[in-house]
């Protein structure tokens, strides 16, 4: 088998207009970011002249999105539905000529019969992966049934004994045909060695003791070489990674990985950067691990849809644990069922081989039109049953939403469970999240539970003396994910977390704290750039690489007076030095100055943990400057993107309350707070309680449409 790419020189045709491109390429690499009017969706063509395809010849897409249908010299090759997945098409009885026209359409427009069609991200058009062409022998490993190399290889143990279980399919097998297997070391060393007929060729190789794949800790690698072998000619070949390794979830201790316990820490992770979109080379692909492994995750949630072949290899590498999905999310349809199979059947079968891979999700936040649904349950229910048939070695996961509540019956479907939560952003405060937590445990204590998703803006440019819950400021940010943190590892029983985002990225229909067309919940910005200072925070309480870190570098003006300086750091004690003013403190991850000096002009402050040493030059000035502001003095309040019907509830808070009853309830203390901003003295406050919240929201002018989500966040709270 050879592969030929052919990534270079396409004519792109978008709307009448032609241009020349080369792969990977989209059309929103800019329009899906940016949000200023609205990103295309719509049908364009790539071109290319091809040669001649004699004997057997494929042609082989790596991404497509969404919609893709493929012509050879005007007549129709294939059509492929989905916009994530690898899929190949045989054209050597298309391409006759000694030049042929290619002509491949590709459509991003949201339809009915394809996952996704609603969700909080772009959906980038393009040939955004690689195009190959593949020339093959009549007799190979099958490249007709979905799957990558025709060749799945899974470990287990049996016993005191390892075995590494091989399925093969091979195209045209004959009784001349061999198929040979040599399993290697990480030294090249051969390990075991087995030869099948290539019309039986599923083989199982035994190993005693092989070195285990163990994570981030030790990602060691067996490489099994695969060889279709016809009169002592090799005719095809594969060789794939092999990973031996057991991962176990228990309901009361989470995660074992060979025995050992360990907490997923864990960041979700969506494809795109800043200006290119999602037409990413290895170069980006390797700069996110990179950043991943800095933070110290040992875990990556791939979110929400199949990635790349490259990046799922970098994991196997690295040893980071993966939890892959397909883009079955937001709205269920039964329209959409065979597609979400697919798509499903796709991902598996695609990514079998890949140790780093330890569960297969199977829907992402489905409920928000209820989980009561029986069309609903028996889909999902399918999927589940599905991935299971496809790849028993794995357990089934999914992520819910609030929506869908402890009891829901979708809870009990799949073997692992996640929820997206976001109190303390969208709705409540972050203390309801232990609340939720523990009676949620209480109802389902058999449930093998994470935190798929949790999170808070934060948007480059803001920032706040007092951050309050809703200000899209890095302060807020920070508080929010030191509350999250604790929660989740006071809980031993939950199996870990993933942070919503690891990078912001583009969502072309988000309006959100004075930034269009992105989500900005990423601890690292979309262009990699900058690390927020909650990266810090996961770092201090992930890694074990010794550092400090002084967290608002970037708002280096301060009041004349004193400040509160906070450092992050995961060494037990950090000095802090200003201009005369010297103090030690002993903490856990979290470090906070609250006295230090001040004064006019420049202020040189250092700090000290171990070997590691940070510093900041802090200018004293009578006011901030206006650049540090949020809106007219009033912090934004974040869009409830989980709305309301417009009714109320009349056992929750709302806007028709008075002021008093928010006062007297800790939940919501927090939102009034946001809502009258920080420069209210307490006196003032005492004399507004007899006043309806909706009177007090027009006295410090905030608008109807804001007055509405002041009134979405009071409805989660009740009184």
């Amino acid at each position: 088998m050879k592969t030929v790419n052919i990534n270079q020189d396409w004519e792109f045709e978008k709307e009448g207009s032609t241009s020349t491109v080369s792969l990977p390429h989209t059309w929103n690499g800019l329009d899906g970011q940016n949000g200023e009017h609205g990103y295309y969706q719509g049908k364009c063509v790539y071109r290319k002249k091809i040669a001649r395809a004699d004997g057997v010849c494929y042609i082989e897409f790596n991404g497509a999105n969404s919609v893709t249908e493929v012509y050879i010299n005007k007549q129709i090759v294939g059509t492929h539905k989905g916009g994530y997945s690898m899929f190949r098409f045989r054209i050597d009885g298309f391409a006759t000529k000694d030049e042929n026209l290619l002509e491949v359409y590709v459509d991003n427009t949201v339809v009915p019969d394809v996952f996704p069609t609603s969700a909080d991200f772009t959906f980038y058009g393009g040939l955004y992966r690689d195009v190959n062409l593949i020339y093959a022998e009549e007799t190979r490993f099958s490249l007709d049934d979905k799957s990558r190399y025709g060749i799945s290889a899974i470990p287990k143990r049996v016993g005191d004994v390892w075995q590494l279980d091989i399925n093969t399919h091979v195209t045209n097998a004959n009784k001349d045909t061999v198929c040979v297997y040599r399993l290697k070391d990480a030294k090249g060393k051969t390990a075991a060695e087995l030869t099948r007929p290539s019309e039986s060729a599923d083989a199982t190789i035994e190993i005693a003791s092989p070195h285990l794949w163990d994570g981030v800790k030790d990602p060691y690698l067996y490489t099994l070489s695969c060889s279709l072998v016809k009169n002592a000619k090799t005719i095809d070949e594969r060789e794939l990674n092999v990973g031996f390794r057991e991962i176990e979830f228990s309901s009361d201790k989470g995660c074992f990985l060979n025995g050992r316990h360990i907490k997923l820490k864990g960041v979700s992770r969506h494809q795109d950067r800043e200006n290119i979109g999602n037409a990413l080379t290895i170069k980006e692909h390797e700069e996110d691990i990179a950043l991943i492994l800095d933070v110290g995750a040992n875990s990556v949630r791939l979110a929400h849809y199949q990635q790349a072949e490259e990046f799922y290899t970098l994991c196997d590498k690295k040893g980071l644990l993966v939890w892959a999905e397909v883009p079955v999310i937001t709205m269920y349809s039964k329209a959409r069922q065979q597609n979400a199979e697919s798509q499903l059947t796709e991902l598996i079968k695609q990514n079998i081989n890949h140790p780093s891979i330890f569960c297969w999700g199977v829907e992402n936040e489905i409920t928000l039109s209820g989980d009561r649904n029986k069309k609903l349950i028996s889909g999902i229910t399918r999927l589940n049953e599905l991935a299971h048939t496809l790849d028993p070695s794995r357990p089934t996961t999914c992520a819910q939403v609030a929506m869908a509540k402890p009891d829901s019956p979708l809870n009990r479907l799949t073997d692992l469970l996640g929820y997206n939560h976001y109190f303390g952003w969208y709705m409540q405060t972050c203390d309801a999240l232990d609340k939720w937590l523990d009676e949620f445990r209480k109802i389902n204590p058999q449930a093998k539970l994470c935190l798929s998703e949790y999170g808070a803006e934060a948007v480059i440019g803001y920032y706040s003396e007092n951050p309050v819950q809703g200000d899209y400021s890095e302060g807020y940010q920070a508080i929010y994910h030191e509350h999250y943190i604790d929660a989740v590892n006071a809980r031993e029983w939950m199996w870990g977390s993933y942070v919503w985002n690891m990078f912001d990225f583009g969502s072309a229909a988000r309006n959100e704290g004075g930034v269009r067309g992105r989500n900005n919940k990423g601890l690292v910005t979309i262009d990699r750039k900058i690390r927020k200072d909650a990266f810090y925070l996961y770092k201090a309480t992930w890694s074990d690489e010794k550092f400090v870190h002084i967290t608002a570098k970037r708002y280096p003006c301060r009041v004349v007076g004193t400040t509160k300086i906070k450092v992050y750091s995961n060494r037990p004690e950090v000095t802090l030095i200003a201009d005369g003013y010297e103090k030690i403190l002993k903490a856990n991850r979290v470090f906070v100055f609250d006295d230090v000096p001040v004064k006019d002009g420049e202020n040189l402050v250092k700090v000290s943990a171990g070997d590691c040493k940070d510093e900041i030059t802090i200018k004293g000035v009578e006011k901030l400057p206006d650049s540090y502001a949020i809106g007219d003095g009033v912090p934004t309040l974040v869009r409830n993107w989980f709305g309301t019907d417009g009714t109320i509830k009349e056992d929750c808070l709302s806007i028709n309350d008075k002021v008093g009853a928010l006062l007297d309830n800790k939940e919501a203390q927090g939102l009034l707070k946001l809502a009258a901003g920080n420069t209210v003295n307490k006196w003032y406050v005492r004399l507004l309680r007899p006043f309806k919240v909706r009177t007090l929201l027009k006295i410090i002018g905030i608008d109807a449409q804001t007055a509405d989500i002041v009134n979405g966040f009071l409805q989660t709270i009740k009184k």
